[in-house]
């Protein structure tokens, strides 16, 4: 779709980027006569100063980057991060047609999905949950129960971190730090409006609603162009390939950079989104345990399951390029989420007779605020006669969650069929718990966590080639859990040294070797058979690997193993009896990734992924459950071939596969085999300005399962095959 690609070739391109990125040296040529009057290239090494402001991918088009600013404060050569990152970039994201996190991260190298309603799917890597997500390197929690997973629709970019980040994300997950690169406004005007349509090959399901409408405005608003803004929106009705479970979304996102003088600059920002949903649990599995393969598009569920959902937030950057070549950046954000949610689901595995032997039915909301605040300032100097840098910052994040929910295991009182549940009459849920009836169950929570930190990192260059990283956070925190209807309170505050060391050795032009040590920990809200909050969770990772750069920088590749240890999970006790939690023990995850992403030439674009992982119980505890979710072979592969200059010029085809190995349920007792399923596309410029774009998914239909979970719920079928249409014009 009219793509932009200004990949740099040369000097002026791969060099050029690394010395802008302060990648420490560069080599220059100069000339010098020889004997036979011929120019001899003479090599002198210089530094570089660092170039704080990336291009965004927008701009620079293509499925590769330079920098990220993940696991740092200022954009950063791949090739120097000692650890696996991968980039999505913004045309990466059209060309899949991903609209919210939980899709494009089923796509994603070393990232796993445990599906549910789009927007509400629980996303994982190295075994271990995304808790929360960053917006511009600004924190705030994510959950599958709230909803909180965000859509794309104001972002340029998605940068992935697999693995502990904890000098800048001390408590973070263990899974590692997504960061979200927000669309910027533009020095000129642009403008887009695109619209897309879909269809699906499954003749059972009565009607599909998959649908979008976008507009995207930007450019200058003064006539000197000091003040640029940019407005989004986008209204989406997603399938969901299963009778009665609607999905829509609606997000709005305005944007501002104010130019205060040369030096300084303003950003202001405000995503705001709404979800609407027909909430699906997933299926039961049959009389014998199994899947009931050729009941995909089944639906178990009462028509009036419902979630709904409110989210807004609001960013504010103020940056500073001071004239000893320092950098200063202050930064806020602020978010506020709400939901609602009643729905009734299968309570039990499925009889002889296809019958469910009891439904049941949950109810809540949730009212979640967070605030995260971050002040950082870096430096470039000289010493070693090479170009080194330092970051010195301090923050301070925030979160507080008010839960109310209501249970029960038996809505009807008797076996119901799943027509009957389609059908069941309105229940309320968290009215019949609030007045005490027998059978439903009531509890409301509010959490509180907080954490103030001092952080500093350093990166020295005593040889040319070698990069010395090293770094360490001092984090306060403290957190607090209420139960608001039986009364008592358990909190728990402490100081925690969180290190982090790195390096990275340039053995040529094009590949880096590296080795890291990071560490995280995090507060855990869980109360332990004493009464008190169970010790926070801790957790370090060994990794080792290879990066490259070819053709220019236009093509990244990445060979890496990594070791990751997790002690003291908070897990609910196997006495069900009790109701605490208890210390999961320890356990250690090895493994290892093959990446490789961006554009064998011009007009091709590849992304391919390869990830093993295998876990060992070192301490044995009460639940080490989640690690059997995740499969120990993944693949993902994306690759798009644009035709320019002959009878196919305008025309661009894409293909992918995405294939995972067998894997269980949280007990055991469900098997899902392996998959791999193929999707394509098909796009064609019309015009400079109108271009149309054909997404197909599941090529072959095939039916496959891509979550196993209990005996009653959350077995999830994958997506038929399936088409999305979309018309885009750009003024």
């Amino acid at each position: 779709m009219n793509k932009k690609h200004t990949q740099g070739r040369g000097l002026c391109g791969a060099g050029a980027r690394r010395l802008m990125l302060g990648a420490g040296v560069v080599l220059v040529s100069m000339p010098a006569q020889a004997d036979d009057s011929t120019l001899v290239l003479d090599t002198q090494r210089v530094t570089g100063l660092r170039l704080y402001d990336m291009a965004s991918s927008e701009e620079s088009g293509g499925y590769s980057v330079d920098a990220a600013t993940v696991g740092s404060k200022v954009p950063a050569s791949l090739r120097d991060i000692p650890q696996s990152v991968s980039v999505v970039t913004h045309d990466a994201i059209e060309d899949q047609n991903f609209i919210t996190l939980d899709q494009l991260a089923a796509r994603t190298l070393g990232v796993r999905v445990l599906n549910n309603d789009s927007g509400r799917s629980s996303i994982f890597a190295r075994g271990y949950e995304y808790d929360a997500y960053s917006i511009d390197g600004l924190s705030a929690p994510m959950s599958s129960l709230t909803g909180s997973v965000p859509s794309l629709t104001a972002i340029d970019r998605v940068e992935v971190m697999r693995g502990p980040s904890g000098l800048f994300n001390s408590t973070s997950e263990l899974g590692g730090v997504i960061n979200l690169v927000r669309k910027r406004p533009t020095d000129t005007f642009q403008g887009s409006i695109s619209g897309s349509v879909g269809t699906l090959d499954d003749s059972s399901v009565g009607t599909l609603d998959d649908s979008s409408v976008s507009v995207d405005i930007s450019g200058p608003i003064d006539e000197q162009g000091r003040i640029r803004g940019r407005l989004v929106t986008r209204s989406t009705e997603q399938a969901q390939w299963v009778d009665d479970n609607d999905n829509t979304l609606n997000d709005f996102y305005g944007a501002l950079d104010i130019d205060l003088d040369e030096n300084t600059e303003l950003s202001l920002g405000v995503i705001h989104n709404t979800k609407d949903i027909t909430v699906n649990q997933g299926q039961p599995v049959g009389s014998d345990g199994d899947f009931t393969y050729g009941r995909s598009s089944a639906f178990y569920g009462a028509d009036w399951n419902s979630f709904e959902s409110d989210s807004t937030d609001v960013i504010a950057e103020l940056t500073h390029h001071f004239s000893s070549r320092g950098y200063g950046r202050l930064a806020a954000r602020y978010s506020d989420r709400n939901a609602d949610y009643e729905y009734a689901y299968s309570g039990s595995a499925l009889s002889d007779s296809g019958d469910m032997s009891s439904v049941a039915g949950y109810a809540g909301f949730t009212d979640e605020t967070s605030v995260s605040v971050d002040a950082s300032y870096t430096q470039g100097f000289d010493a070693f006669g090479n170009q080194n840098e330092f970051v010195v910052g301090v923050d301070y994040k925030t979160s507080e969650a008010d839960t109310t929910a209501a249970r029960t295991s038996n809505l009807t009182g008797s076996s119901a069929s799943i027509s009957e549940l389609n059908n069941l009459v309105y229940v309320d849920i968290l009215g019949n718990a609030r007045d005490g009836v027998s059978g439903y169950s009531l509890s409301r929570t509010k959490t509180t966590l907080e954490e103030q930190g001092l952080y500093g990192k350093v990166t020295l260059r005593p040889v040319a080639p070698l990069a010395v990283i090293l770094g360490a956070r001092v984090s306060h925190f403290s957190a607090d859990s209420e139960d608001r209807i039986n009364g008592g309170s358990s909190d728990m505050q402490d100081t925690a040294v969180t290190p982090y060391g790195g390096l990275v050795y340039d053995l040529d032009a094009d590949h880096s070797v590296y080795a890291s040590y990071s560490k995280v920990f995090e507060p855990q809200t869980s109360e332990g058979e004493d009464g008190d909050l169970i010790d926070p969770r801790e957790g370090e990772q060994y990794e080792i690997g290879i990066k490259g750069s070819y053709l220019d920088g236009a093509l990244n590749a990445r060979i890496s193993g990594f070791q990751l240890t997790d002690s003291h999970r908070a897990a609910s006790s196997t006495d069900s009896s009790v109701d605490y939690s208890v210390d999961s023990g320890k356990m250690r995850i090895t493994g290892a990734e093959l990446e490789l992403a961006g554009n064998i030439t011009p007009q091709w674009d590849v992304i391919f992924g390869y990830t093993y992982m295998d876990s060992e119980v070192l301490e044995a505890g009460s639940s080490d459950a989640l690690l059997m979710l995740m499969p120990n072979n993944m693949v993902n592969l994306w690759t798009q071939y644009r035709f320019e200059g002959n009878l196919l010029d305008g025309v661009s085809v894409g293909a992918g596969m995405t294939a995972l190995s067998d894997f269980d349920n949280t007990q055991g007792t469900i098997h899902a085999p392996g998959y791999a399923v193929f999707d394509a596309m098909l796009g064609y410029q019309f015009t400079p300005r109108l271009s149309g774009q054909l997404n197909v998914y599941n090529l072959f239909d095939r039916e496959y399962y891509v979550r196993a979970g209990s005996a009653s719920v959350f077995n999830f079928v994958g997506r038929p095959a399936s088409a999305v249409a979309t018309m885009k014009y750009e003024f």
